[in-house]
């Protein structure tokens, strides 16, 4: 049977579709369209990017640039195995230039370090911070640093002056508000070599004492170093035996110099005591206490060279006169040798300087008189501070009063006070050829072009041509080419003359004698021709007056004598006795003999070797006798003949005193005269 079929509605179902839904279709359909392409563009882009960094971080990565790394990292040294370049680097991320010695090692440099500070509003737990912290600052407060950084506040220090390693470890730590300040620290890495000389700087690395504070501009603008005269060698060698000797006598301090006579150089400059240049805020003030500049010390019979040497250039005396030893009696003081000494009545010049006698030198300074004498030491610059590079050079204690006995007793050393170094300059002019150089710390790169001679005049011409005569008649020539050798390029001193090169002939080789035959034969040393004065001055006490028993010991000199280069100076304050020195304390027992050792040092460190292959005829030239021959019609200074007689003058001055008494009241009578014979003519 077939059945019928079905209807169409049964199996067909219509839809409706109006046009607002074709049209919303379509819009879908650009729209799904439009986000596969703008997501295929991102994809694309990010693809890029990936490439990129994986090509910048893994395949080829980039060296990052000088400028973003120069903060944490120092530039790499090159190789020098010859030390050429020793001293002449500076670090690019520093401000401040190092310091180095005349032979480039360093004696002062700053290295890089960091400063960290937080912002306390940034911080999300300070007690956690300040724990974490602690981690690599082992020598943080904690507690301290937590209520710190608990403040409201936008800046607060949490540690200075941290290395590198320690700054890359709390970098590490990730807290947030933790930040860092590029800075830099200076360091002298020789400790207690030079300390009075470097000084110090400040926590914002300013100078505050010493070279650091006298060149501190210089420092902060020219990154080159900074070379010293100093050579760290003798300095090392000079501090070694100045304390030697000031721990064997008990000393409560000491100071040693050693200076080039030609150029006035510091080659060395010791006190003692010193301290860590590290720890300069911890050091006492006697450690800080330079007494090379600062200390001012009666300078005693190391002061008669320059009464010799004033004496002789303004030819008030010779080499053959003669002067008194007898004491002298000043008021209610009377001037006096020591007890052991039994000297002649009458000593000649020689003799003055080899012995040391007192009362002679006083003798010398009267004949001069007070005021070529105070115009002498002015410009020999014993009226003014040292010229030298430290802040700290003192001025020295001048009489404001010059009279007699003043003039006396600064001929022997006593009633004025100057620093050591000033001494030390003063016995350089004496043998350099007689100028007077300045002293200086800086190192001289060039040696000085001659310069021709100072004319002398007539009078001074005759004056040395009779006082040759008389030396030549006992003293033989050296045949040239003896002797220490001649340098290379001579340096001629540059500064003022003050002394005739005669003069400054004749004294050195009084000089010599006082080491030959003196106070100070302690202080040779075999092969160097030491040349040197003893000096021994009782020491003012804190309240006044001189302390008995207690001296300043220190001995002057210059090596070698027949071609001058080096002053070396040593001095010891309040030393004591001991069973070495038969319970003397003065110059000849301690100062002269710590010279010698430190002549026989450094000696070869300069370059200077003992000549004993022509030492006699070294001697022979710089021999002088005790009694030198009087010029023939020359009448010597002497018994019978002695201007500077305190007798003498203490008349003249009583005379003197009387004869402005007499006119003074005179001119008063007058005076009183005349306004009674114009009050008459008033009345009238």
């Amino acid at each position: 049977m077939v059945g019928s079929p079905r209807h169409d509605s049964e199996t067909t179902r219509t839809i409706g579709v109006t046009g607002d839904d074709l049209r919303a279709r379509a819009h879908r359909e650009t729209m799904h369209v439009r986000l596969l392409c703008v997501s295929a563009g991102f994809c694309a882009l990010f693809a890029c990017v990936a490439i990129k960094l994986t090509i910048a971080t893994v395949l080829h990565p980039m060296v990052p640039e000088q400028r973003q790394i120069a903060p944490q990292v120092p530039k790499i040294p090159k190789i020098d195995p010859k030390g050429s370049l020793a001293g002449d680097y500076a670090l690019p991320q520093v401000h401040r230039a190092s310091i180095v010695d005349r032979n480039g090692q360093t004696l002062a440099l700053s290295l890089p370090v960091a400063q960290v500070y937080a912002n306390p509003q940034e911080l999300i737990d300070p007690v956690d911070v300040a724990h974490r912290l602690k981690s690599v600052l082992h020598d943080l407060n904690e507690p301290e640093t937590a209520e710190r950084l608990a403040r409201h506040k936008q800046f607060v220090y949490i540690a200075r002056n941290i290395t590198p390693q320690q700054e890359l470890a709390i970098n590490n730590l990730g807290i947030p508000g933790i930040y860092f300040e590029p800075g830099e620290q200076r360091h002298y890495p020789l400790g207690h070599m030079a300390a009075q000389i470097m000084g110090a700087v400040d926590i914002d690395d300013n100078g505050i004492a010493g070279v650091e504070r006298f060149f501190n501009k210089r420092l902060l603008v020219d990154r080159k170093p900074l070379r010293l005269s100093l050579d760290i060698r003798v300095q090392s060698a000079v501090r070694e035996e100045v304390a030697a000797a000031k721990d064997t006598f008990q000393a409560i301090g000491a100071c040693g110099i050693v200076m080039d006579v030609r150029t006035g150089e510091i080659i060395a400059m010791v006190s003692l005591p010193d301290y860590d240049a590290n720890e300069f805020s911890h050091a006492t003030n006697d450690e800080r206490f330079n007494r090379t500049v600062t200390g001012l010390y009666e300078p005693g019979s190391t002061f008669k060279l320059q009464t010799t040497a004033m004496g002789l250039e303004t030819g008030t005396i010779h080499i053959w006169d003669s002067f008194s030893s007898i004491p002298l009696r000043i008021g209610r003081f009377t001037i006096r040798d020591m007890k052991n000494d039994h000297f002649a009545p009458w000593l000649s010049l020689p003799e003055v300087m080899a012995y040391s006698s007192n009362p002679a030198a006083a003798h010398i300074a009267l004949d001069v008189g007070g005021k070529r004498q105070a115009e002498w030491l002015r410009n020999m610059g014993f009226f003014a501070p040292v010229p030298v590079e430290l802040p700290e050079a003192a001025r020295p204690l001048i009489p404001r009063q010059w009279g007699l006995a003043t003039t006396m007793t600064v001929g022997f050393g006593h009633g004025v006070a100057e620093p050591p170094l000033a001494i030390v300059r003063g016995t350089a002019a004496t043998v350099n050829g007689g100028i007077l150089v300045t002293p200086t710390l800086l190192a001289q790169e060039d040696p000085t072009p001659p310069a021709p001679d100072a004319l002398a005049t007539p009078a001074e011409e005759l004056q040395q041509g009779v006082q040759s005569a008389a030396l030549q008649q006992t003293v033989p020539s050296l045949p040239i080419g003896t002797g220490a050798p001649m340098p290379e390029a001579p340096v001629i001193p540059q500064g003022v003359r003050v002394l005739s090169e005669s003069n400054s002939a004749l004294l050195r080789r009084l000089l010599r004698l006082d080491v030959t035959q003196g106070t100070g034969r302690t202080a040779e040393s075999p092969g160097y021709f030491v040349g040197g004065k003893t000096g021994t001055a009782e020491k003012i006490g804190p309240h006044g007056g001189y302390l008995k028993h207690v001296n300043i010991s220190a001995f002057t000199s210059i090596f070698p004598m027949n071609a001058p280069r080096y002053a070396v100076y040593v001095m010891l304050d309040s030393p004591q006795p001991t069973p070495q020195t038969h319970g003397w304390t003065t110059a000849g027992w301690n100062a002269a003999p710590t010279v010698s050792r430190v002549i026989s040092r450094i000696g070869p460190m300069l370059q200077i070797f003992p000549d004993v292959e022509h030492a006699a005829q070294i001697d022979a030239q710089l021999a002088i006798p005790m009694h030198p021959a009087v010029p023939k019609g020359v009448r010597p200074l002497g018994p019978g003949n002695d201007p500077g007689d305190p007798r003498k003058l203490e008349a003249e001055h009583r005379a003197t005193q009387q004869a402005e008494k007499l006119a003074r009241s005179t001119a008063a009578h007058t005076l009183a005269i005349r306004k009674k014979t114009a009050g008459e003519n008033m009345d009238e």
